[in-house]
């Protein structure tokens, strides 16, 4: 089984990796969306990254916080006119792997 990529900087760069869970606590406590909005938005934009991993796992944390399967679908497919069939196609199944928990 492959080592965990954020474990790797954990350990490889305990310090960044530190001061990156500070900088993603600040994220969290912004004001204005829930959690689950803000997972979700999270999705769209790792897919219109194309990162599959980063999808799957913002899947995990948006059904955690709630969202249904639908919903983490929609936040992938919405890339469609923006990104582009093949961000979606890289995607969606990740984001279905991360609804269903599995990494």
């Amino acid at each position: 089984m492959n080592q965990n990529p954020y474990e790797i900087i954990q350990n490889e760069c305990p310090e960044v990796a530190a001061r990156f869970n500070d900088l993603i606590e600040a994220q969290k406590a912004l004001k204005g969306l829930d959690a689950k909005s803000k997972q979700l938005i999270n999705i769209a934009i790792q897919t219109a990254n194309r990162n599959p991993r980063g999808v799957q796992m913002h899947a995990m944390m948006a059904k955690n916080e709630g969202a249904t399967r639908d919903e983490i679908v929609g936040a992938v497919v919405l890339n469609l006119h923006h990104s582009g069939f093949a961000s979606v196609l890289d995607c969606l199944p990740a984001a279905i792997k991360g609804f269903e928990g599995k990494f």
